[in-house]
């Protein structure tokens, strides 16, 4: 009978256990996040053997850490300096998730708290030392794609070394100082409009020396034409063009000798 009782409370005990240690024993991992396990009293971090989506167990002196390894999103406005100390405002927008085999790493050097300890830091680095290369001009607009692949590419580096798998960075909006601002765009209207008028005088120049060219070979003909043009053979083409004249069964009255240089003199008739 006492056997029976202390199996009973034996039962209980354990029970009352599980009940309270539920939490650190079963752990269900969703759709998009991944676990790793620090074992304090054996192995310690199991950078290895990383957890993936589904039920399990685990002993309740042990930690279990969960990571969202989705793609997650940061924003960051800052105001950076440019080449010559200006100061731009840029607003940024990186998408990224944690790769996903190297969790283990990850929170052995950043943690759980990565984004602000990782992420943020190094987009902000990257912004500014890609700035500091160009003029605010550069930046606002004449080199703004080359920026933005720049910030784009060291960022990427960097955070790929630290298990982060960058997906994109954009650029969301450059502003600048409101006069140094309106100085760019009056400029580069300006220079729009002078590519404008240069294309105008090209187009123009370029019809003018066709005409030229249309005219210079048009006398050209025109004299090979007339040297060719000799009294015999203008003699010739005359009795030839009499002669056709001649078989035409209108009336007519051909004197002969009687033309301009001895050519047939034709008298039309009815």
């Amino acid at each position: 009978m006492k056997k029976k009782q202390l199996i009973i409370i034996i039962g209980i005990a354990a029970l009352l256990l599980i009940l309270i240690f539920s939490s650190r024993m079963f752990y269900i991992i969703q759709p998009g996040e991944r676990a790793v396990i620090f074992r304090p009293f054996t192995t310690g971090l199991d950078k290895e053997n990383i957890y993936s989506p589904g039920f399990h167990i685990v002993a309740p002196w042990n930690d279990f850490h969960v990571y969202d390894v989705k793609e997650l999103k940061a924003e960051e406005t800052m105001d950076v300096l440019d080449k010559s100390g200006l100061k731009v405002i840029i607003d940024v927008s990186v998408r990224f998730n944690p790769i996903y085999n190297q969790i283990g790493s990850l929170h052995e050097v950043f943690g759980k708290n990565y984004i602000n300890q990782l992420v943020i830091p190094e987009v902000r680095s990257s912004v500014r030392q890609v700035a500091g290369r160009y003029t605010a001009e550069e930046i606002y607009s004449t080199k703004r794609n080359e920026v933005e692949q720049t910030i784009i590419s060291e960022t990427n580096k960097i955070l790929g070394a630290n298990f982060i798998d960058m997906r994109a960075l954009l650029i969301r909006s450059i502003s600048l100082p409101t006069q140094i601002q309106q100085a760019i765009e009056s400029k580069l209207t300006q220079e729009q409009e002078f590519l404008a008028y240069q294309f105008k005088l090209e187009k123009e120049k370029s019809e003018a020396e066709r005409r030229r060219i249309a005219a210079e070979g048009e006398a050209r003909a025109n004299n090979i034409i007339t040297s060719s043009l000799t009294a015999n053979l203008l003699k010739m083409r005359g009795i030839e063009a009499t002669a056709e004249l001649a078989k035409s069964p209108n009336t007519k009255v051909v004197v002969v000798g009687s033309g301009k240089d001895g050519l047939p003199l034709i008298l039309g008739g009815m």
